[in-house]
């Protein structure tokens, strides 16, 4: 299957990856950190710190993320083990979810 060369998203999250972006900028010109040293310490272009601060739909999410905690951006829980908590518990609640969601039963329409 091929790539599609244009991909329509919605406006919520759109505005999300531009709010990211735009709270990633502002926190690096407060830290007086340069775009150039954030594209150093997370081995990225120059070009795609700019197109992460500018909220382009295509770059990646890891990257992004990481680009926040390079400017030292707080994007959830600022203590480490308050992440690690609500990461236990949603994986516990996929679990939970898998076990109980109906299996498909099979169908016998031979008449």
């Amino acid at each position: 299957m091929t790539k599609p060369k244009f991909r329509s998203y919605s406006h919520y999250a759109r505005d999300t990856v531009q709010l990211l972006g735009l709270m990633i900028r502002s926190t690096r010109i407060e830290r007086n950190i340069t775009i150039s040293e954030v594209a150093e310490r997370a081995g990225i272009s120059r070009g795609l710190v700019q197109r992460i601060e500018s909220g382009n739909m295509g770059t990646s999410i890891g990257v992004a993320f990481e680009v926040a905690v390079i400017v030292g951006l707080e994007l959830f829980e600022t203590e480490p083990s308050n992440l690690k908590r609500h990461l236990s518990i949603e994986r516990n609640k996929l679990v939970l979810l898998k076990s109980v969601r109906k299996k498909k039963r099979k169908i016998n329409d031979n008449f």
